[in-house]
């Protein structure tokens, strides 16, 4: 079929036709080979081969021989993948021997070559157009008569030479920052030279101070930043709260985590004439504050948001702000942006509006004290606690009926002592209070969403907004998916993969079982990634038609920009920022979420590694949580560490890699070791440089 629709294309390059009409040019009648017509017709145009217009399908023109894109470095260097610019069509791979002197997130000039690796057709990199990195961290080392840094990450495949006259005073095994490289050869590795000295590789500050680096973390506010907030006084002006509605004199309230600084949320309700009641959503209004020509707003939408590591936090903006004068502390005036919400004893809403407010805490709880009242029914504010928690349970029902997934995966909390050393780890429990936070806060990103939602028919006259948007799973994933489930004796059927509701029956038929964390962990794998976006394609995993970022803009710079827009389009002003404009700083915010979320994740491992180091030897139950040809990883049952059991270390028996069925099997006992299993292990090796933990099976 597909040679079919290439040779009709080939022979009517200009022509623009419909599925239904090409069936008859073809002579295809049946509904089976109808079906297959339009997968084909659907797959070349994600390939790029076609273009699709409206209902029509169209042969793209001959694209040139060298194209642009990013390039993507897998299995340390081993081969790669240029992920293309403006072209839709499959990412073009790359063979380590063709890699040139592209090292991981380059953008680059990629030939393509008369060859097909799978469904990807190879190219070999011609030219290095702009690097990612200008400054690498690692380790420095030295062999033989010459120094060189090992990289941190991964993903940079060479080590980097150092001429002595060079090092700045660093000495072997100190984590330095590289800088000056230059790479003119494939055959030789790039050379650079040592620009900071960050300390002794493995000690905390300097392996968080170098996941920054490491990641383009500013972990420092400018000098004019600084100032620039300082600069804003911390009272409020009488004309500035009679321009709002006042809720001073109402009972709203903050709920946060016991070590949070700053409050950017509060709640307030209470019951309306009609039965009916009334829910504020109150958020700190940090754009009255933070003008778009500052060097406040330059300097958070470069951050994008405030990453949050073990112990310490890198903020978006200065802590006057962060601390002070943006956050909802208790017993102060503060400016708010709310969604205020008329809502029935059922939580059907019948109103809204999004409004500026000036609020006046009467209370910070955290989310043990809010849980100990909704427990025992006493305590400050109760009435209104119990009927708030009573709407979120509500919201949350009907958001399931919807096809909300709610998706489970464990976090840990980590107790420190003075010195910042881990004294305890403990799985993070997920109570009542913390889901009546979340459910409302959802309700004001989806009401704010849904409140600027085109009402014209043109592209063209839609209001430039920012929306947080999850796309439908690859069909390819949710196939593997799919295979791995029924693998553990549960069905999925993958043609309903963009029925969302489908997804929730699949967990909650495995809810309790052994295999939930594993499935969890593994749906979440096979799906998108939520980015932020000008082009509103929904939200797959919560089932919105519309949702955005509102909720914390002391800490995301989205929710700062959504507060800008929407006040704007609320006033009927047209927004200075254009749709492209708009749309760079999504893709800028979406990386930056991404980096944030790398910290956050490597300084778990960190704190995770300094509390095991007093405890080799010693055994543990852990559950399998990957499995690969090289050995079995392992995520400890109470501190949530994950480690590897190499294969090599495993004496028993030969185990045989079994990818299909995501499982090794021992040649001689038939033993076998699957996903999902719960397992016993002794702890055996710690690498605090490279960050690797190791373990051994207990039979």
């Amino acid at each position: 079929m597909k040679n079919k629709v290439k040779a009709f294309f080939k022979k009517h390059p200009g022509l623009k036709i419909k599925a239904k009409d090409l069936a008859k040019k073809l002579n295809i009648s049946s509904e089976h080979e109808y079906a297959e017509l339009k997968h084909v017709l659907f797959k070349l145009a994600q390939e790029g081969y076609l273009n699709k217009l409206g209902k029509r399908y169209l042969l793209n023109s001959p694209e040139p021989q060298n194209l642009v894109g990013t390039l993507q470095i897998v299995e340390n260097g081993a081969y790669g993948f240029v992920i293309l610019k403006n072209i839709k069509r499959n990412d073009v791979f790359v063979a380590g021997k063709n890699l040139n002197t592209a090292m991981d997130g380059d953008l680059v000039e990629v030939k393509l070559l008369e060859k097909q690796r799978g469904k990807n057709i190879e190219g070999i990199i011609t030219n290095v157009i702009e690097r990612k990195r200008s400054q690498i961290v690692g380790i420095l080392k030295k062999s033989d008569s010459f120094f060189f840094v090992e990289p941190d990450d991964p993903s940079i495949h060479r080590d980097i030479y150092i001429p002595q006259a060079k090092l700045k005073g660093a000495k072997i095994g100190d984590k330095v920052v590289v800088g000056n490289i230059v790479w003119k050869s494939h055959n030789l590795n790039p050379e650079g030279q040592v620009i900071e000295v960050l300390g002794k590789a493995g000690l905390y500050d300097t392996e968080i101070a170098s996941i920054a680096r490491e990641l383009g973390l500013k972990y420092k506010f400018p000098k004019k930043v600084i100032k620039e907030a300082n600069s804003i006084p911390d009272t409020i002006p009488d004309e500035e709260i009679a321009r709002r509605v006042d809720f001073r004199n109402k009972n709203v309230f903050t709920i946060d985590p016991d070590d949070a600084k700053d409050f950017d949320d509060a709640l307030s309700v209470e019951e309306l004439p009609n039965g009916n009641y009334e829910v504020g959503i109150h958020i700190a209004d940090v754009s009255h504050y933070i003008d778009d020509d500052s060097y406040l707003f330059d300097e958070a939408l470069e951050r994008g948001n405030s990453v949050y590591i073990v112990g310490k936090v890198i903020p978006m903006l200065p802590e006057r702000l962060s601390n002070i004068i943006c956050s909802l502390n208790p017993g102060t005036d503060r400016l708010t942006y709310s969604v205020i919400v008329e809502m029935t004893p059922n939580a059907k809403i019948e109103s809204y509006e999004i409004v500026k407010t000036v609020i006046n805490s009467k209370r910070r709880f955290t989310y043990d004290e809010a849980q100990e009242i909704l427990d025992t029914g006493k305590g400050d504010f109760k009435d209104e606690l119990l009927l708030l928690n009573k709407l979120a349970k509500k919201l949350r029902q009907k958001r399931i009926r919807k096809g909300s997934i709610n998706f489970f995966k464990p976090e840990v909390v980590f107790k420190l002592d003075e010195n910042g050393k881990p004294v305890d780890i403990r799985v993070k429990e997920i109570k009542e209070s913390n889901n009546l936070v979340e459910e409302f806060m959802l309700l004001a990103n989806q009401i704010v969403a849904r409140h600027v939602k085109p009402v014209r028919k043109k592209k063209s006259d839609e209001y430039p907004f920012i929306y947080r948007v999850h796309d439908v799973p690859d069909p390819d994933k949710i196939k593997e998916f799919a295979r791995f489930v029924k693998s553990l004796g549960y069905s999925f059927d993958p043609n309903s993969a963009n029925k969302p509701m489908e997804f929730q029956k699949l967990l909650d038929s495995a809810k309790g079982s052994e295999e939930e964390a594993v499935i969890n962990e593994v749906a979440i794998r096979s799906m998108a990634k939520a980015i932020y976006s000008t082009n509103n394609i929904g939200h797959y995993g919560l089932g919105f038609k519309y949702y955005t970022h509102f909720t914390s803009p002391i800490r995301r710079f989205a929710d700062l920009m959504v507060h800008k827009l929407i006040y704007d389009f609320l006033k009927n002003k047209k927004t200075k920022y254009r749709i492209d404009e708009l749309e760079e700083i999504c893709e800028h915010i979406s990386a930056k979420e991404r980096d944030a979320l790398s910290a956050e994740r490597l300084s778990v491992k960190l704190k995770q590694i300094e509390y095991l180091k007093g405890k080799l030897g010693e055994e543990f139950e852990g559950v399998v949580s990957g499995i690969t040809n090289f050995g079995i990883f392992v995520e400890l049952k109470d501190t949530l560490a994950e480690g590897l059991i190499k294969l090599r270390d495993m004496e028993d028996d030969y185990y045989i890699f079994d990818e299909k069925n995501y499982l090794l099997i021992g040649k001689r006992t038939g033993r076998s070791i699957r996903l999902g299993d719960k397992i016993k292990v002794q702890l055996i090796r710690l690498d605090e440089e490279k960050r690797e933990i190791d373990f051994i099976l207990i039979d």
